[in-house]
This record gives C-alpha cells, structure tokens and sequence, in this order.
C-alpha cells in the first residue's frame, strides 16, 4: 500500500505517519511534510521524485501530475485502468492524508491583505481531495486530523479499511472542499473595487452541519432537522450539553434559544420564562430561585410547560420550585449535584447546559457578537429568496438615555427601564413591557396594534394579581399617537422608554408632561418580526 501526506496543519501527523510505517505502507510526501517526517527518521519518498517534475512556481504546482491523480483515480476493478497504469509506471495511492492551506484562518485575521488571502487558497490539496473522495471505494481520504485513529485500528485490525469507512470518509472530504470553497467565495465576492469589504458577499453560502434530524418541525405534518454553523459561537444554544429528558423538538429548540438570548444580556442572577418565543416572565434578583419566583408571578399560566433559562447555577433549591411546575426545557450555564438530583424525578424535563462566554458581572465592555455566543448575522427565508441583516445585537447603556419629559425619573426607575428595555427587545412586535423591581409585571406581544399589547399586558398582570402602579414601560418602537401612552399611563405607568422618532414625538412629550410621567428617548428601535 502507499500513503501520500501532505498537510498544512500537522497535528498528529507523525503519529500516523509512524503508524502507517510499522504497517509497512509505503510513505510519499511533499515539501514541508516530507521534511518532518524525514527529520524524524521516517523512510519518506518526496512527490517530486515520485513524478520526476520537481515542484515549481513557489510550490504552487507539485501535485497536478498523472502519477499522482492516475494513482488516486484508478479504479482497481477495471483491468484498463490497471493496464494504463502499468504502461505508464504509475503506483496506486491507497491512502491520501489532506489538510487545506489555512485559507478560513488567514483572512479572519486583522488586517489581511487581498494578496495574503489569495496566496492561501490551494489548488492541489483540493484536486487530490476530489480525486480520492471520488474513488472512494479504492482509496481511503483523510482530511481532518480527528480522523486518524479510526483509520490505524481499522488498518491494525483487519489490514484495510472498511467499505462504509471509506464512503463516510469520502462524504466528509467533500463536504470539507464545499465548506473550504464557499469561505473563499464568501471573502472574494466581499471584496469591493477600492480594497474595502462589503457587509454582505456577493454569494451566500451557508456552511452548516446537521446536529439531529428531529421527529417533526413546528407542526407534525413537517420534517425538520437541527443544523449548527460550521464554526459555533462559544456560548451559544447549540454548544449545548443535554444532561437529562426527552429528545428535543423543533419548538423546543426554536423557544429555548429565545430564552438562552434573553437571559444571557443580563449581568446578574436572571431567569427567562419563555412560551412560543416570546417571555412571558423575567426577573433579576440576588440568587436563581428568587429570579425564578418573580419571573414566574409574571404570568403563572402562560408559565405551565414553557422553557425555563438561567444565567448562573441552578442549586437544589432553585430546582425544587422549578420542578413543582410543568416545564418543558431548563437551561442554565451549570447545575449543582443536588439540582441534578432533585431534576432527575422529572425525567422528561430536557435539562441543558450551555457554558457562559463570560464569567457573569464580569461581560467585556465591548466585545464581539461572536464573543457574547451571538448571530453576527439573522436570516429570514422568503418566497424563493433571502433577507440577511446584521443581528440585532445593539445594547442600550444609561448614558445612552436622553430624557424628553419635564418630570425626571429617578435613579431605581432609570434602572428599570434599561431592564425593561432589555425584555422589550425580545418580545415579539408590536411589543409592551411593564416592569418594577428587576421583574416584568405584564407583557404584551406580537398585537397588529400597540394599544391592543398595551391593554393585553395590563389584563396580564390583572390576572396575576400585579399592580401597574408605578411602574415602568418599555415599547419597542415609537408611539405614533398619544392615545398609546395614554392607555398605559391610565394602567399605571409612571415613566415610559421609547425609541422617539414619530412624526408626532412633541405630541406624546407633550400628552407625557401633561399626565405627570417621565418619558426616556433610545434611539433606537427593537422591532422582533
């Protein structure tokens, strides 16, 4: 047999070059590799002995030969393949180890230059690639150093390596040349005329990896499947560990994410109760259980089987109020022995764990959406096409705040409206908060009319037994009339954050002084379609 390796990243490799050796497979190589394997006493033959054309062109040409791709291409089954082989000295390739020049790597890198980008693209590690992958049932391709074991037991125990080994190999060899060619479509049509980059490639080529078919989608009528990005945010919901429960479903996925995102913008001990993507209960307060407490007197019907997400460690206690109600899915960045205990009479209840991008209290001032375990990038499907936005990852901070009214709020209400402006940006348009003391006292979500999210949040909280005095109130966008703010002062509310920007904004400052409430500017707006 004989092995051909050429990588760009080494690790392992000369393990498995060792391995392949004390097999007795031929060893063949190029430039770098050849020199490592050579400088640890491994009997290696360079290609460029092999095809007698030495490499070329600063390396850009030493594989694209006959003796190379005849090698990978033979089919050993068909006797004219062998014969041409044969007449032209040709040996088989058995085994091909690839990995790609660090193409994804280079132009992540600050500051890389469109001649940087392009030296990195390769061309002859992705021919050899395609070569092997497509006779896959003659040669084994490796492109991915996680692979090497399988590959020597299989070689140790049964001195080749299996048919459905092979395929599978094959499967991911190609999937790692789409995977390698769409990052340099996505950079290159990025590319603008005068050097700069484009938000947007000219191209979109997602790269996603299935994690789990699922048993149906938002209705059983629908297939669906679970996908991951091809390099996860740490931090994010499919980063997550499933410690106990039920498979999850499509809607499970789709609301704990909305709970996960919530709940993680929060700095201290937070808890999320989500029920068909929208919270129906957030609190903060100094530990998990009394968050939960508050969180759930929100809005304790909509409560029953929705998805439960903490920012800290879930410990027995937290665990036993949570489990006395019907929950569907619990994330939390840990859980203690005893919550684990407590968790596992409920045995149903799917329990995630997601590690933190960030210890909690200590988030960077200014960090990457990456970093946070956010979407850089939110994508919506539409008839035939796509709309592509940066995520909405803007986050509103007390200086951000101009205050419109002749009333001043004071400091704890300052603090109330940034929590509630938090929620707000997570409830589904058109979107009412009320809020007091770190929790949400009424939600109002996804109304055509923002008086009718007004009126719901306050028969919400009617029905949880809650009073709206004195509280606070977050809109996501802007009231286009003062018969909105009127509805909500009329329920209780003392200060208003809103995003300004209507026509009519001196109308609603005006109607705002008029009733004796406070009223904060944003600038920004939240709409979640």
């Amino acid at each position: 047999m004989n092995a051909l390796l050429s990588v760009s990243d080494k690790t392992g490799v000369l393990d498995l070059a060792r391995a392949l050796h004390a097999l007795g497979i031929r060893l063949l190589s190029t430039g770098g590799t050849a020199k490592l394997l050579a400088e640890h006493g491994l009997p290696v033959t360079e290609v460029a002995e092999m095809t007698g054309f030495p490499e070329m062109l600063d390396g850009r040409v030493k594989t694209l030969h006959p003796k190379v791709h005849g090698g990978l291409l033979a089919r050993r089954d068909v006797p004219a393949h062998m014969q041409a082989l044969a007449a032209h000295g040709i040996d088989t390739i058995d085994l091909l180890v690839v990995n790609l020049y660090p193409f994804e790597a280079t132009v992540a890198r600050a500051g890389c230059t469109l001649e940087e980008a392009i030296e990195n693209i390769d061309i002859g590690g992705p021919a050899m690639v395609r070569s092997a992958a497509k006779n896959w049932k003659d040669v084994a391709v490796l492109t991915d150093a996680s692979q090497y074991d399988t590959v020597i037991a299989e070689l140790q125990a049964h001195g080749g390596v299996s048919s459905s080994t092979k395929f599978a190999l094959s499967v991911a060899a190609f999937n790692r040349i789409s995977q390698y060619d769409g990052a340099i479509s996505d950079y290159l049509s990025s590319v603008q005329p005068d050097g700069s980059m484009s938000v947007f490639a000219g191209q979109a080529n997602g790269r996603f990896v299935k994690l789990q078919d699922l048993r149906y989608g938002e209705n059983p009528h629908q297939y669906a499947a679970f996908f991951r990005d091809l390099y996860p945010a740490p931090g994010s919901l499919v980063t997550a560990q499933q410690l106990q429960g039920k498979e999850l479903s499509y809607n499970n996925i789709a609301d704990a994410d909305a709970a996960w995102e919530c709940v993680k913008s929060f700095e201290t001990p937070a808890c999320v109760i989500v029920k068909h993507a929208n919270p129906c209960g957030v609190a903060i307060a100094a530990d998990a259980a009394s968050a939960y407490a508050k969180a759930f007197s929100t809005d304790p019907t909509s409560a029953f089987g929705g998805i439960i997400a903490f920012n800290c460690e879930v410990d027995g206690d937290t665990a036993r109020h949570v489990s006395a109600q019907f929950v569907e899915v619990l994330i939390a960045p840990a859980f203690s022995a005893e919550a684990l205990k407590v968790l596992s009479a409920k045995a149903n209840v799917r329990v995630l764990q997601i590690t933190l991008p960030y210890a909690l209290g200590q988030r960077p001032d200014k960090a990457s959406a990456w970093t946070l375990g956010r979407n850089a990038v939110d994508v919506k499907r539409v008839g035939s096409g796509m709309l592509m936005q940066t995520a909405d990852n803007h986050e509103l901070s007390l200086a951000d705040m101009r205050v419109v009214s002749k009333v001043q709020p004071s400091a704890v209400q300052m603090q109330d409206m940034l929590f509630a402006w938090k929620v707000a940006k997570y409830v589904k348009s058109n979107a009412i908060v009320f809020c007091k003391d770190g929790m949400t006292m009424g939600v109002g979500a996804g109304q055509m009319s923002r008086l009718d999210s007004a009126r719901i949040a306050s028969i919400k909280a009617g029905h949880a037994s809650l009073s709206l005095s004195g509280t606070v109130v977050a809109s996501d966008a802007f009231f286009p009339f003062r018969d909105g703010l009127d509805v909500v002062v009329d329920a209780g509310a003392s200060c208003i954050i809103q995003p300004g920007g209507s026509m009519r904004d001196d109308e609603v400052v005006h109607a705002a002084d008029e009733r004796g409430v406070a009223m904060v500017y944003t600038g920004v707006r939240h709409f979640r379609h």
